[in-house]
C-alpha cells in the first residue's frame, strides 16, 4: 500500500495544480480531473510555471520539467481519470451537495480498497462518505499555496486503517511536505482554527480603530510570526514560563472580544465596495495596476526564502523532547 504509483487530483482550481505537482515530485503518475476544460488548461499552465518557479529557486533541475509535466494527464471524463488509481485527492468545491456527489460516483467506479482523501477545509467529509469507504478515507489537507506552503494537515476515522495514514504520509514526505497526523477530527484541523482566533481580534481591532490594515501588518511580521518560525507556540511558552501564562488567565489580564455576525470592514469592503483582494484589485491594499501573477510569483519566491530557513530550524530544534508526564 506504501507504493502509491497512480494518484487522481479531481479538481483542477486553487489548489489542483499544486496538489499535482507534489504527486508529480513523489513519484506518482497523475492524473487530473474537472469538468471544464478551460479549468484543466488553465492548471495545465500554472503547473508549468509552478515548476519553472521551482527551477530559478533551485529546488528542481531544468531539465526535470517537461519530465514533471510530462506525468501528469487531464481529462474531463471521471471513468478515464479514475482507472487504475491508487490515491483519489478530491479538491473540488467546498458543498457538501458536490463532495456527496463526487463520493457517490468514487463508490461506483473504484475497486474497494483504493484510498480517497479530501483536501476539505470545514466539511466532515466522512458523514458525506459511504460508510464501505471509510476504512480508506482520509481528509489531507492543503494550504496555500499548495505547492509552497510544507504543511500538509492529514487525519482520518474512527475506521480509517493505520496503513492508510501511513501510506499517504510517506507519500506527502516524498513530495516535499511535511505532514501533521491529527489524532481526531475537528472541523478547521489546527492551523484554520489559529487563524480563525487571530481574526476574531483582527476584526475587533479593524473596526473599533485601534489600527490600520497596514500597521496591524507591520506589527506582527515584526514580532510573533517570525518569532515563531524559532519557538513555535508552546515551546514560546515553555521559554516565558508557564507560570506567566497561567497568570494571565488567573489574572484576567485578556478578555477576548464578542463574537459578531459580521465584521464591519469586511462587510464594507466585500458587501458595499465589492473588493476581494488581489482577485479584483482592492482589499487592505490598492493593487490597481499590478500584474497579479508577477505579484504571486513574487510571493511565493519569497515564501521558499522563508521555508527554507524555517526548514534549517526544525532540522536542528532547540528541543523536540515531549514530556511525556
Amino acid at each position: 500500500m506504501s507504493d502509491i504509483k497512480k494518484v487522481t487530483v479531481m479538481g483542477a482550481g486553487v489548489m489542483g495544480p499544486g496538489i499535482a505537482q507534489i504527486m508529480a515530485l513523489a513519484g506518482a503518475r497523475v492524473t487530473m480531473y474537472d469538468i471544464s476544460s478551460e479549468a484543466l488548461e488553465k492548471a495545465k499552465r500554472t503547473l508549468r510555471r509552478n515548476c519553472e518557479t521551482y527551477v530559478e529557486e533551485g529546488m528542481l533541475q531544468a531539465e526535470r520539467v517537461e519530465e514533471l509535466c510530462g506525468m501528469v494527464e487531464y481529462t474531463t471524463d471521471l471513468t478515464k481519470a479514475v482507472q487504475g488509481a491508487d490515491l483519489v485527492f478530491e479538491a473540488v468545491a467546498e458543498r457538501e451537495n458536490i463532495k456527496r456527489n463526487v463520493y457517490t460516483q468514487l463508490d461506483e467506479l473504484l475497486p474497494m480498497g483504493t484510498m480517497i482523501a479530501s483536501n476539505t477545509s470545514a466539511l466532515n467529509i466522512f458523514e458525506l462518505m459511504p460508510r464501505r469507504r471509510l476504512p480508506d478515507t482520509v481528509i489531507g489537507h492543503w494550504y496555500a499555496p499548495a505547492h509552497v506552503i510544507p504543511l500538509v494537515e492529514l487525519v482520518g476515522n474512527e475506521q480509517t486503517r493505520p496503513e492508510v495514514i501511513e501510506a499517504v504520509m510517506d507519500l506527502l514526505k516524498r513530495g516535499g511536505k511535511q505532514p501533521v497526523h491529527m489524532k481526531k477530527f475537528i472541523r478547521g484541523y489546527i492551523i484554520n482554527r489559529l487563524q480563525q482566533c487571530l481574526n476574531q481580534e483582527v476584526f475587533f481591532l479593524l473596526d473599533n480603530g485601534y489600527c490600520t490594515p497596514q500597521d496591524l501588518d507591520l506589527a506582527v511580521k515584526s514580532s510573533f510570526i517570525p518569532r515563531a518560525c524559532v519557538l513555535g507556540i508552546c515551546q514560546r511558552q515553555d521559554f516565558g514560563g508557564l507560570d506567566m501564562t497561567a497568570n494571565n488567565y488567573r489574572n484576567h489580564s485578556y478578555t477576548m472580544p464578542p463574537p459578531v455576525e459580521m465584521p464591519q470592514i469586511l462587510a464594507r469592503l466585500v458587501d458595499e465596495k465589492g473588493h476581494l483582494g488581489l482577485k479584483s484589485g482592492k482589499g487592505y491594499y490598492d493593487y490597481t495596476g499590478v500584474d497579479a501573477e508577477e505579484l504571486m510569483a513574487k510571493r511565493d519566491k519569497r515564501l521558499f526564502e522563508v521555508f527554507r530557513l524555517e526548514q534549517k530550524f526544525l532540522e536542528d530544534p532547540l528541543c523536540d523532547t515531549p514530556n511525556q508526564e
